[in-house]
Formats: C-alpha cells, structure tokens, sequence
C-alpha cells in the first residue's frame, strides 16, 4: 500500500473539544472493519437526531495491543449531546499533540510517528494505573460519507504528548 506523509511530524496544542463516540472492545485484527461500521452507525444516530457536527470522524485507541483485544471509540467531534448509553459524550483533552497527516498505510504512519517520538525525546500521555492512551486519536479529515475509497483518505494522527 501507498504511503504518503501530507504534513509533519510536528507537535501543535490542541484546546479541550467535545466529542461523541461509541467505545467498545474488539480484536485488532478486524478492527478498521469494525471502525467501518460505527461510522456507519453513528453518522445514521445523528442524522435520526438531525444532529450537525463542526468537526471529523475519528477512531480513538484507548488500549492497543495488535496481538489481541483493542479497545476503541469511534466519534465525531464538534457535538455536544447527552448520548444515549451506546453513544456517550466524551472530550478531546487538552495539550500539546504530536501530528502526522497521511495517505496510505496507517501502521507505516503510526510507526513513523512513535519513533519520531523517540527521535525527539517526547513521550505520549498514557495513564500511569492501566497503561492506556490519554489522548491517542486518527482524525478522519476526509468525510467518510462523501468519499468510499480508503486509500484517498486523509488522515492525521494526533497523540497527546507528557509536559515537556
């Protein structure tokens, strides 16, 4: 698969956003199929609700291991609204993120983007009790609705970084 890097790495600060998503375990193999369908099923739970978002799709890793279970959240930025049990509020936190925008291959980004972080002595924010990402998102910034091919996806990774 193709592979091309729009713009960074680099680190930029993000405010808190609201967010809504649907969180869930499933196995890393399958997953971006499974991410599929709650895109899916999230885009159809706002449009019964005649819900408008300001913001992108996203798929949020909270715990990754490529070896088993992943646990995800797929969401959408911009909506502030009480959920619904399935669907439940949530929030991007605040910080300083590393970035990589991207084309193509998402494990040749994210590896490009964890060793950048080696390379420059940074961190990622994770919680110090269960070892799960604080803030570890993959901005959709193409509109999965209006555009089917995966491959002409643009994507960003942003991870939230420890303080320097």
């Amino acid at each position: 698969m193709a592979f091309d890097v729009i713009d960074g790495p680099r680190i930029v600060h993000r405010q808190e956003a609201a967010t809504l998503g649907i969180r869930l375990v499933t196995p890393f193999r399958g997953m971006l199929g499974v991410r599929d369908q709650l895109i899916a099923e999230l885009a159809g739970w706002l449009d019964e609700r005649r819900l408008q978002t300001d913001g992108p799709f996203f798929l949020r890793l909270h715990q990754v291991d490529m070896s088993a279970d992943m646990e995800i959240e797929v969401g959408v930025f911009g909506v502030e609204h009480a959920g619904d049990g399935r669907v439940r509020p949530g929030v991007q936190p605040s910080g300083d993120y590393a970035l990589l925008a991207y084309r193509g291959s998402s494990l040749q980004a994210n590896r490009l983007l964890l060793g950048w972080g080696e390379e420059v002595k940074r961190s990622f924010l994770a919680d110090p009790v269960s070892g799960a990402w604080v803030g570890r998102f993959e901005i959709i910034r193409t509109d999965p609705r209006l555009e089917r091919r995966k491959t002409a996806w643009a994507i960003e990774l942003a991870f939230l970084l420890e303080e320097a």
